[in-house]
């Protein structure tokens, strides 16, 4: 049910309806603390990097703290998944 939820977090965000910088932060958190979904660092990064890029300064100070727990091939995919997510959006 959790991913099911997200989904719809996801596609919310992604439809328009809230791409603020603030909504990409939280997700970020979900993702980075484990909060009703796996925890998965290369995501944390990717909704992070896009709400810093919208001017979430704590994001920027997020990324930061777990791109040290990252590899860079991780830190790479990251990037990559936020490029293709704002081609798409």
């Amino acid at each position: 049910m959790a991913r099911l939820e997200l989904t719809a977090v996801e596609g919310a965000t992604c439809g328009g309806l809230s791409t603020s910088p603030d909504a990409l932060f939280e997700l970020g958190l979900m993702y980075s603390s484990g909060r009703d979904v796996d925890p998965d660092l290369i995501a944390a990064h990717k909704w992070f990097n896009l709400a810093a890029l919208r001017g979430n300064k704590q994001a920027r100070e997020y990324r930061t703290e777990i791109s040290q727990e990252m590899s860079r091939r991780e830190i790479a995919k990251a990037q990559r998944l936020a490029r293709e997510w704002l081609a798409k959006y």
